[in-house]
């Protein structure tokens, strides 16, 4: 035993020791089975022994250049792949983890690592995945093997294959890779990720900090989660221990059935802290029938910016609740314009699929084949409307985006002739197009200043924005705004919604106070 190692047992056994006694004068004795019940059900055993050969570790290795100067800034790695564990330091297994992983894999200080000026050298780096298909498909994460030069796949009785990139698609950090077995290989199955329940137990199979194989429990902690990575975040939440490495691996349910990809943490660490996400398998195999198809993945495309419907919006529009995707913009050459949708309208209904919020939509107009006929159903001005859209494709310079929002205010302008709302308005003239940069297809009403004290202040209304629309309603001049907002007022209204242009044309809906 080396004196490392020896250091690790010894800080490891005392307060072990310490907790055992604790333990047998507060807590009372436990029968087998429930011990058994309190690691989790029994048939997590018989699940692990049936997946783990179709679970594998994907290794990658690329050139890359190496630091000049003796304490460099290390290269920064994407959370969920390979890295040693963050220690405190004075930690008694400082001593033993520095030495595994940095000296004796090449890391700083060790054999190749930093304190030399060095040549462009090949560094490698490890995640998880599994095999879906007998004749050798393998789905892992984009991340894991992005800028790869090589991709080896390894199994779980340590042997090597050298796998070909298939397709990838980074808006779901998916990729799928092919390899030529010599025999058929044991894989697994997808299960419906729309059945998992929150409390369910699932299983994690990966290739932790390079110690494949691994197996951990743990339960659904939430579904539909959004992590801002992305435009289609719908991540399954899990409480089982996934860290860096684990990236790629499958999420099992307790019928051996791939439920999620296990994609991202997040810990202040670098290690699991009861908190991880797997991106669907629903979202997961869409994605790999069109890569296995394709090689790559094509997504339909509505044209239309849109933004979430607050429950400002919602009084607004005299409607009971707050639901829907509200349409902010329509792109001209979208599949929208022809279809008749129009900004100031709410989607709530998308080919059969209730739209319950914005972020809805984006997913499920991703997920329709491109060219399909489908029925879109509208809130305009209250009332229910269908409209037929045959989608476009989401070319990859497409961005499904929220209706965007400047943020640099210029000063007031000389030219005021109207103050309301907390906002001073001027008509647009010829100086206020050249001074504030307004494309000649916007008309409206000029923002020219704005009372910090004011509720407007709080909207991020800016200087140069133009007012369009008062309560769905167009507005050329200050007049026709301040008629418009005393109208507001006489009907009770408290809430005025206004459709406001960028200097770009740009199109987003703010609601403001009449009080």
């Amino acid at each position: 035993m080396t004196a490392s190692i020896a250091k690790i047992l010894s800080a490891f056994r005392r307060p072990a020791l310490a907790g055992m006694a604790v333990a047998v004068l507060i807590l009372p004795t436990l029968s087998g089975q429930t011990q058994a019940q309190a690691r989790g059900p029994e048939k997590i055993a018989d699940v692990a022994e049936t997946v783990i050969d179709a679970v594998v570790n994907i290794s990658t290795s690329q050139r890359v250049e190496t630091a000049s100067r003796p304490g460099g800034p290390r290269q920064q790695e994407r959370p969920g792949q390979n890295q040693g564990p963050q220690l405190p330091p004075g930690s008694p297994f400082e001593d033993f983890f520095k030495d595994f992983f940095e000296n004796r894999r090449g890391g700083p200080g060790g054999p190749g690592g930093q304190g030399e000026n060095r040549a462009p050298r090949r560094t490698s780096s490890l995640g998880s995945g599994f095999v879906i298909d007998p004749s050798g498909l393998v789905v892992t994460n984009n991340h894991v093997i992005a800028e790869a030069e090589e991709i080896n796949v390894v199994f779980n009785d340590g042997s090597r294959i050298k796998a070909e990139l298939v397709g990838r698609d980074p808006k779901t950090d998916i990729a799928l890779l092919q390899i030529k077995p010599e025999k058929p290989l044991k894989a697994v199955n997808f299960g419906d990720s729309d059945k998992v329940r929150l409390g369910e137990w699932v299983i994690a199979i990966g290739n932790p900090f390079s110690l494949g194989g691994s197996v951990s429990a743990g339960i659904v902690s939430a579904r539909n989660r959004d992590i801002q990575s992305g435009p289609y975040d719908n991540y399954i939440q899990t409480d089982a221990a996934i860290n860096r490495g684990n990236s790629g691996g499958p999420l099992f349910n307790l019928n051996g059935e791939v439920i999620g990809v296990n994609t991202a943490i997040i810990s202040p660490s670098g290690g699991s802290i009861g908190i991880g996400f797997a991106v669907p398998s629903k979202v997961v195999m869409g994605v790999i029938d069109q890569l296995r198809e394709f090689k790559e993945v094509r997504r339909g495309w509505l044209g239309v910016r849109i933004q979430q419907v607050t429950d400002d919006i919602a009084e607004s529009l005299g409607l009971k609740q707050a639901r829907g995707a509200l349409i902010a913009g329509v792109d001209d050459k979208g599949p929208a314009k022809p279809a008749g949708i129009e900004a100031g309208d709410i989607i709530v209904k998308f080919d059969g699929r209730d739209i319950k919020e914005m972020r809805d939509l984006p997913r499920i107009v991703a997920d329709t084949p491109v060219g399909k006929e489908v029925e879109v159903t509208v809130l305009r001005k209250g009332k229910e409307e269908k409209k037929t859209v045959k989608l476009g494709r989401l070319e990859d310079a497409e961005k499904a985006k929220p209706a965007s929002v400047q943020s640099d205010a210029a000063p007031d302008d000389k030219s005021v002739v109207k103050k309301a709302l907390g906002l001073d308005l001027a008509n647009i003239s010829p100086d206020l197009r050249k001074r504030f940069k307004i494309k000649d297809s916007v008309k409206g009403v000029v923002i020219t200043g704005i009372d910090q004290n004011s509720a407007a202040a709080e909207k991020r209304l800016n200087a140069g924005d133009t007012i369009v629309e008062v309560a769905q309603e167009a507005i050329g001049t200050t007049d026709d705004f301040q008629k418009k907002v005393d109208k507001l007022k006489q009907d009770g209204r408290k809430i005025a919604l206004l459709l406001v242009a960028n200097p770009e044309g740009e199109l987003r809906f703010v609601t403001l106070s009449l009080q």
